[in-house]
């Protein structure tokens, strides 16, 4: 069960992305583009998302737990870390950049491009190389003093 709704979860997000227009660069490299030909409809589509995700957080936790889980997996830090800001950053830049976030490529993936499989390639080499990063400055800051 939990299988299936994951993956029916995954298709509405999916739609979504595909409907709102968000899987096709040009429109969201077109909303960065505030000086040129910019297109607001981006901001509308994060607008709602923010909406539906508020109402959803307010009924869905009133519950004591999940229907298809144990308990809920809300985040515990509430601070902003070098490692939180510069994920940020990166994330932002790659985004203006491509014009695909991963949200919108994994859809996208669907259309035959290549220019989504170039980016979901790069979007995976970062994530590997971002993980080795932090293992290697893991075991550098937890090595005792010499």
């Amino acid at each position: 069960m939990r299988f299936l709704t994951s993956y029916l979860i995954g298709l509405v997000f999916g739609a979504g992305i595909l409907i709102s227009g968000m899987a096709n660069p040009a429109k969201v490299l077109n909303f960065f583009d505030i000086a040129g030909t910019w297109d607001p409809s981006l901001a509308f589509v994060m607008g709602g998302a923010l909406i539906v995700t508020a109402i959803g957080y307010k009924v869905v936790l009133k519950r004591p737990s999940p229907l298809l889980g144990a308990s809920f997996q809300l985040p515990l830090r509430r601070d902003l870390d070098l490692s939180l800001l510069g994920g940020s950053a990166v994330f932002g830049v790659g985004w203006g950049i491509a014009g695909f976030c991963p949200g919108g490529a994994l859809p996208a993936l669907g259309t035959g491009r290549i220019e989504v499989l170039i980016f979901i390639i790069a979007l995976v080499a970062g994530i590997v190389v971002a993980r080795r990063l932090q293992a290697i400055y893991q075991s550098r800051s937890q090595r005792p003093a010499a």
